[in-house]
């Protein structure tokens, strides 16, 4: 197909021209546009419902992952008239923003073709969106930590939260880390959601300081796991659940079951939680959407005296003992065989 070629379709009773879907966007994998659009057109029954009603965050690439990209809060105004917007007022611009909302496969194909690789929607839907209806820790590692590290942070956490009563889920950010979510789906606000988050990654820090931070600072990170919880606010964005990552392949935000988690700890090897774009729809074929509590599980968030007790309560257990932080350089890239970044598959 010629550079340039448009084609014409419908997508459930709605037209679109599409361009250009011979065009590599992962010059590592020859991974292209139109497989772009594929991916997200067989993921979309799963997908979806976690995107709808929710503003979302354009992060596009029109020369592909290696070249210029931007973010794109306010929906793009060429878009066809049947995109649905949201509108919502950004404190930081002092202004109403047009965000994207995306409620049926058509809008998820035109993003496509705009390249947006990945789609960052809000913890709210547009209609509260003082309301959360999750609460998320974000674990970022710091080299030579990885994933593995992020596991082991990840089940400390799914552990003081079940101390409460209160279930979590886990799922890849598609990149390097791990993030773990809680679904409340009940009436609560940032103001509440944050504050805890926070006491968690602290009270973390405080048992484990050789092996988890909270603070955002870069230099403090050297082979620890930041434990992000500012991103329990209104006017952030995290990636959603399946939506592609522009790294070296095409990597997604999978969801993971706990025991894949425990197993990628145990064993040490970070691959075993790395999903391309085909292993995605495959583990979506075999075991649906391991995300769909998030959606409608209803829990009410405890007080804060009931997680300094929960944490106490761990310590005292023995729950924080044990694990072991990398070596310095055990894991420096420049020491390891080179990684084959063609096809290979992750494992489940």
């Amino acid at each position: 197909m010629a550079r340039g070629t448009k084609n014409e379709v419908d997508v459930g009773g709605k037209h679109l021209t599409l361009s250009n879907l011979d065009k590599v966007l992962y010059p590592d994998t020859g991974f292209t546009k139109g497989q772009l659009i594929d991916y997200y057109v067989r993921i979309a029954p799963v997908l979806l419902p976690h995107l709808k009603d929710r503003p979302l965050t354009l992060k596009r690439y029109p020369n592909g992952v290696t070249g210029f990209h931007f973010y794109e809060k306010n929906c793009p105004t060429h878009r066809p008239e049947w995109v649905k917007t949201a509108k919502i007022w950004s404190e930081g611009n002092n202004r109403w923003m047009d965000y994207c909302t995306v409620h049926d496969l058509a809008t998820l194909v035109w993003l496509g073709n705009l390249a947006d690789i990945e789609l960052h929607t809000s913890l709210s839907r547009a209609q509260k969106m003082q309301q959360p209806t999750m609460l998320v820790f974000d674990l970022d590692p710091g080299a030579p930590a990885n994933i593995v590290e992020c596991c082991q942070v990840g089940l400390w956490i799914r552990d003081i939260f079940a101390a409460l009563k209160l279930k979590t889920f886990a799922k890849t950010s598609g990149s390097k880390g791990l993030q773990i979510y809680c679904p409340l789906n009940s009436p609560v606000t940032y103001d509440d959601t944050k504050p805890f988050a926070k006491a968690v990654a602290r009270l973390l820090e405080k048992q484990r300081p050789d092996f988890v931070v909270s603070d955002m600072k870069k230099a403090l990170r050297t082979g620890k796991v930041f434990v992000d919880w500012s991103q329990n606010d209104d006017y952030k964005t995290t990636v959603c659940v399946y939506s592609l990552r522009a790294k070296e392949a095409p990597t997604a935000s999978t969801p993971v079951e706990w025991d894949e988690v425990e197993k990628c700890r145990k064993k040490g090897d970070a691959s075993l939680l790395v999903f391309q774009s085909e292993d995605v729809l495959k583990r979506v074929e075999d075991s649906g959407d391991l995300f769909a509590p998030v959606l409608e599980l209803k829990q009410k968030l405890p007080k804060l005296e009931k997680l300094e007790a929960a944490v106490e309560a761990a310590t005292a257990k023995g729950l924080f003992q044990g694990a072991k932080t990398p070596a310095p350089d055990s894991r420096d890239p420049s020491r390891q065989p080179p990684k084959e970044l063609s096809r290979k598959r992750g494992h489940g």
